[in-house]
């Protein structure tokens, strides 16, 4: 069973995404909705938080774990690798290597969370890789909040889009990371206001196909032909009208969500 964990509902992209590329694996789903954004908390209380998701996860029969928060796999990859003995995979790694492999003039513009981007992890990896690259980071610590109250459509938000990539035409990158999942939610806004020319980079579509070839790689994770997708498990820590209206979107069905 494949467990996946974030601070809300943008995670959600990382599981439909999963879901499309891995029918046969039963799937268990965690959005810590009572305590988004984890973004704008401390190193260590996101740590501490991802610890106890992740032994919800495994107290509940997960044997392989996807962070599908940026924030967490920023800061918290290294102490859940510590402290769980399962395969833990986090959102960044996949990002970073897409982002490699799709910039053309080697100028990559990363947006997510103030943690992920305090963290500089995004340039630490990109620079590991490729040390000639330049790479331009921006905070956008309102744009979680946005997602989750259900104000993608909303004017405000796309007047506070493009006030965060307003700089990135003058750096004149030609590829922009998603650096937090619940960003490709918001792919529609951003992709006309960052110019077509860039390309952008879904965090929760490589990390699916990264999982997959992980997966597909590793004896010990084996697909069930029989497995139902209408049997995934989707739980959250607080259940709100916004939060179901969301998760539909992404989903395009109707999903239960379970309460903690």
């Amino acid at each position: 069973m494949i467990g996946i964990f974030d601070s809300g509902v943008g995670g959600m992209t990382v599981a439909r995404a999963v879901e499309q590329l891995l029918p046969g694996h039963p799937l268990l789903y965690l959005g810590d909705i009572a305590r988004t954004p984890y973004g704008t908390k401390s190193a260590q209380t996101i740590i501490d938080y991802s610890v106890e998701n992740t032994r919800f996860l495994v107290q509940n029969g997960a044997k392989i774990v996807v962070i599908a928060c940026n924030s967490a796999s920023s800061v918290a990859t290294d102490r859940l690798r510590q402290e769980f003995n399962i395969p833990i995979i986090e959102v960044i790694t996949p990002a970073v290597q897409q982002a490699i492999s799709k910039s053309l003039t080697g100028r990559i513009g990363i947006i997510g969370t103030r943690a992920t981007i305090r963290s500089g992890i995004y340039e630490a990896k990109i620079r590991e890789q490729s040390p000639e690259y330049k790479v331009f980071s921006k905070a956008c610590p309102l744009l979680v909040s946005l997602v989750e109250e259900g104000w993608i459509g909303k004017r405000e938000t796309k007047m506070i889009l493009r006030r965060y990539l307003h700089n990135f035409k003058n750096q004149q990158i030609d590829t922009l990371v998603l650096g937090c999942t619940h960003y490709p939610l918001l792919k529609h806004l951003i992709q006309p206001r960052i110019g077509k020319k860039v390309t952008l980079i879904d965090s929760s579509a490589a990390t699916a196909l990264f999982l997959k070839n992980y997966l597909e790689n590793n004896g010990d994770f084996q697909p069930s032909e029989s497995h139902d997708p209408g049997q995934n498990r989707y739980f959250v820590t607080d259940l709100t009208e916004t939060a179901e209206h969301i998760v539909t979107k992404i989903f395009g069905r109707k999903i239960d969500l379970l309460t903690t």
